[in-house]
């Protein structure tokens, strides 16, 4: 009887198998398309969003929000959150080719821890 190692044959995908499992696209006579029906042209679209959320959680003590706005190559941002000794964190981010990845850190408040009791 036949052994897995002996029965094994690589699987094919698409229409494009070969023999030596490389996938096979049509010349430029057949439209340019590859035999497994995708196209894989490379097209490049302009980056440009923005976006902002907030949580505001009275219950969990959840405070944050987010921004960030991508024109082209550049990206500016910025978010906030309480860290656990009560002061605020306010980070501003910027990115771009000629600076790279630049953030600045303010803190807001002043830091208070809970007073510990003994029992």
């Amino acid at each position: 009887g036949a052994n897995a190692i002996d029965s094994y044959q690589p699987l094919g995908i698409g229409a494009g198998y070969s023999e030596a499992g490389v996938i096979g696209y049509k010349s430029s006579q057949d439209g340019g398309y590859p035999e497994n029906g995708y196209d894989y042209s490379d097209h490049y679209a302009y980056p440009k969003y923005k976006y902002d959320y907030g949580v505001q959680d009275a219950h969990t003590g959840d405070h944050k929000s987010q921004w960030e706005i991508r024109d082209g190559d550049v990206v500016k941002g910025g978010y906030t959150l309480y860290d656990a000794d009560g002061t605020k964190r306010v980070v501003e981010y910027s990115s771009d080719k000629h600076h790279g990845f630049q953030a600045h850190v303010k803190r807001v408040g002043h830091a208070y821890h809970p007073q510990v009791y003994k029992t």
